[in-house]
């Protein structure tokens, strides 16, 4: 058992005064006092940034708790572990001495660990005659214990924090994507305003967001665009109440034709592209304003037929765009034609089967994208994906969704390469 008096390290460690706390709140534990030590390790990993502790120093205290023979911590069952170096590098999974080492002066220092040192440094136990422990010496884990309310405090504000980080970005994705619909009918139905001047300060905003944002930027952003929401559905709403008034029939008309139209991708990526997103993650990235209107050229791909400018796509109605058009959109591209130019379809479609070797599609997926859209389409989508590559996790997975969207009728290739124009425009905009 403990003896409870304040010991020192041995050697040349010096104590300080964090290691005499530690020790005087050890020896304030009640004796009814326990926890599990399971359940104390969960919150210790939850806490962990407000404890300034690592994830292996976590390791090794794992280990130490591996050693100790009761589920629950409790001064009557003894709160001394005394493995050698040896045992805790087997027990974290052949981690080096010398980092266990230092991990355990990192929860010495934590105020986590205590150390109760022998006259040799040696950790060994001593037993009685019956086989009772009489005194141990190595590490107490009498902290624990005795932080055991401080530690689940911590626990828990870390997750408090965290659901609200994540309710922040729920609502800030929802602003995201109502501005965009809400600039997009605003353009389609020709209402009066500076839609362009609205969607560049939405994309400031977005955009001026850190890669890893603070809780206060977070909501700083969430009060920027909401008040954009707000002041977008004004103007949309004085529209309506003044068409109403007027009893406009055509533009009521135009109205239930339009929304009739072809379906769009979403206007606006998701909040973020995570760490092995799916491809409908990204299936929404970079459609623009208005769809493009502009007409096919023929294919001079031999032994095409039937290739009249203005023609829809047979295998799935997609519209074909003039190559010089695609090539504006998709300036990447030219680097992999024949002799590191393309001046014709045939030429894009050569380059197209090198890009998707390069990304990983395999030849199953884009041959699936040639029947369904056509292919100077299925071309024309891999120069898109190459063009925004950084933003898409998978390029095979983000070609088959298009293609099965495609199928469906649920995909059209125009808010595409308007965005990708918009983002190689010459004032240098970046791509949405």
């Amino acid at each position: 058992m403990e003896t409870g008096s304040i010991t020192t390290p041995f050697g040349r460690r010096s104590m300080t005064l964090g290691m005499l706390a530690s020790q005087v709140m050890a020896g304030e534990i009640r004796p009814d006092q326990s926890v599990d030590k399971w359940k104390l390790f969960r919150a210790l990993c939850e806490a962990k940034p407000l404890l300034g502790i690592s994830d292996r120093a976590l390791a090794v205290l794992n280990a130490l708790l591996s050693f100790y023979p009761k589920n629950e911590l409790a001064q009557e069952n003894g709160l001394i572990v005394f493995p050698s170096n040896v045992q805790l590098s087997l027990r974290t999974h052949g981690m080096a001495e010398q980092t266990v080492r230092r991990h355990l002066a990192a929860l010495v220092e934590a105020g986590l660990l205590l150390r109760k040192d022998s006259p040799n440094g040696k950790r060994y136990v001593r037993r009685d005659r019956a086989g009772e422990v009489n005194d141990a010496f190595g590490f107490s884990l009498a902290p624990l214990l005795a932080r055991a309310e401080e530690i689940e405090q911590l626990a828990a504000e870390v997750m408090a924090e965290r659901l609200h980080v994540q309710r922040l970005r729920e609502r800030i994705t929802l602003c995201r994507r109502d501005i965009a619909k809400l600039i997009e009918a605003a353009a389609k139905e020709d209402v009066q305003g500076d839609w362009q001047g609205l969607y560049q300060d939405f994309r400031d905003l977005v955009e001026g967001l850190p890669r890893s944002p603070t809780t206060a930027q977070l909501e700083q952003l969430q009060d920027a665009l909401t008040a954009l929401r707000a002041d977008i559905l004004n103007q949309l709403e004085i529209r309506v109440k003044s068409t109403k008034q007027r009893g406009n029939a055509g533009y009521i008309e135009r109205h239930i034709q339009n929304s009739h139209s072809e379906s769009l991708s979403e206007l606006e990526p998701s909040f973020e592209t995570k760490q092995g997103a799916t491809p409908k993650q990204d299936s929404g990235r970079g459609h623009g304003l208005e769809e493009e209107r502009s007409e096919a050229i023929r294919s001079d791909r031999p032994g095409q037929q039937g290739g009249q400018p203005g023609r829809r796509d047979a295998a799935a109605g997609l519209k074909s765009f003039p190559l010089g058009l695609v090539l504006q959109a998709c300036p990447e591209i030219l680097a992999y034609g024949p002799n590191g130019n393309v001046r014709n379809w045939r030429d894009l479609m050569t380059a197209a089967v090198t890009v998707r070797s390069m990304l990983g599609v395999s030849p199953s997926a884009y041959e699936e994208a040639a029947n369904a859209m056509g292919p100077e389409n299925a071309a024309t989508v891999m120069a898109c994906i190459l063009e925004r590559g950084g933003h898409i996790n998978s390029a095979g997975g983000y070609l088959r969704d298009l293609t099965r969207r495609s199928e469906k009728g649920e995909f059209a290739i125009g808010p595409m390469l308007m965005a990708l124009l918009r983002a190689n425009a010459p004032a240098g905009r970046k791509a949405g």
